[in-house]
């Protein structure tokens, strides 16, 4: 019985080791995250939409929805786009905004390999993921060149190309620069309030705020996104700045704009914070980033790069840009040097806002070089 009892003592002896073993290697080895489902807290986590080309199944279900996978950019009105375009094997073409590259590809497609495109954009951080993206499907440097350039310098581009046979400008902000919270476009996700389309240059939307005037601010929100309640917010942005506790994160720009629009009934309340805050938003980012003046130098430029009969399509996202776009081709129409301009704007089907929200605020305009 002595003998069996110290048997099991050493058997529990060497089971412990073993267990200790086992522990050590759990910790030796660490599995990934698992997954947590459709809204992972954090943004780093959400691997499958932020890897889209390895979970199909995941994107196609995101997308059933109606809803943009983290990570991706789903391309408005292409059918529109490429009737209107006429693309032809040999020609040359310019997408002016590059973006996701999902445009990009739908019209070297219709190139069949003859003939180049050239791409460019101001975000360096989404461009090199696109080059990459383009040039694992195939399309390298004898067919596409993508140049970090802002697309008011296009008369730059020009020089060296020679005119192009069709433009494509999408003004749209892409769905990865909103899903990132880092880059502070989205006051649905908490981080610093940057808003620029190229981190490297200029100041974020905080630091331009710091030295802001209230009346400054309230003609911003008027003129960039028609904002109604312009003169409230920017009484209550301008104090909050004033007595020291700044705005520094998407999180204390919302709240604000919260507080400060809690006069109205319950029922309507939710609705109109969250249209102020989407206008709020876009008023500043479109400050941040001279959005206007690139459009009016972009457009000015467009007929001199353009060749005989080539055609340009433009996709606006808001008022203030399809005025814009309207009143320029209409003039330049006037003056004979586009043969046709579209006699109205065109909008996204019904099919294609239900399967992408985002589509929802999009408008075309097109001009044709006479």
């Amino acid at each position: 019985m002595i003998i069996h009892r110290e048997e099991n003592v050493e058997n529990r002896g060497q089971e412990n080791q073993t267990q200790e073993s086992q522990g050590h290697q759990a910790q030796e080895h660490r599995r990934r995250v698992r997954y947590k489902g459709t809204h992972p807290r954090k943004y780093n986590e959400k691997y499958k939409e932020l890897q889209p080309e390895k979970y199909p199944e995941t994107v196609a279900k995101v997308i059933s929805k109606g809803s943009t996978p983290v990570g991706m950019h789903i391309s408005i009105m292409v059918k529109e786009i490429l009737d209107f375009l006429e693309i032809q094997p040999g020609q040359t073409g310019l997408d002016a905004t590059l973006g996701y590259g999902g445009h990009t590809q739908e019209m070297l497609k219709c190139l069949q390999g003859q003939g180049h495109l050239h791409a460019l954009d101001v975000d360096t951080i989404e461009m090199a993921k696109t080059r990459e993206r383009l040039g694992k499907l195939g399309y390298g440097l004898e067919i596409l060149t993508i140049r970090q350039l802002n697309f008011a310098d296009i008369d730059q581009l020009a020089a060296e190309t020679g005119p192009f046979d069709f433009v494509l400008a999408d003004l749209g902000v892409s769905s990865m620069q909103i899903d990132n919270p880092e880059r502070g476009f989205s006051f649905k996700k908490d981080g610093p309030l940057d808003l620029r389309l190229d981190s490297s240059r200029g100041i974020p939307a905080s630091e331009r705020l710091r030295h802001i005037s209230r009346e400054e601010l309230t003609g911003m929100l008027i003129e960039n996104s028609d904002e109604p309640y312009a003169e409230e917010i920017s009484r209550a942005v301008v104090n909050r700045i004033k007595r020291g506790d700044g705005i520094d994160t998407t999180t204390q720009l919302r709240e604000t704009i919260e507080q400060t629009l809690s006069f109205i009934p319950e029922s309507d309340r939710k609705e109109a914070v969250k249209k102020s805050c989407q206008r709020t938003f876009q008023a500043l980012r479109i400050d941040i980033n001279s959005e206007f003046e690139v459009l009016y130098q972009f457009l000015e430029k467009l007929p001199d790069v353009l060749a005989k009969g080539g055609r340009v399509a433009v996709l606006t996202f808001h008022s203030g840009e399809d005025r814009i776009v309207k009143k320029s081709f209409k003039d330049l129409y006037r003056q004979g040097v586009y043969s046709e301009i579209a006699g109205d704007v065109i909008r996204p089907s019904a099919e294609e806002c239900s399967m992408n929200s985002r589509a929802r605020s999009t408008k075309m305009r097109w001009a044709i070089k006479s």
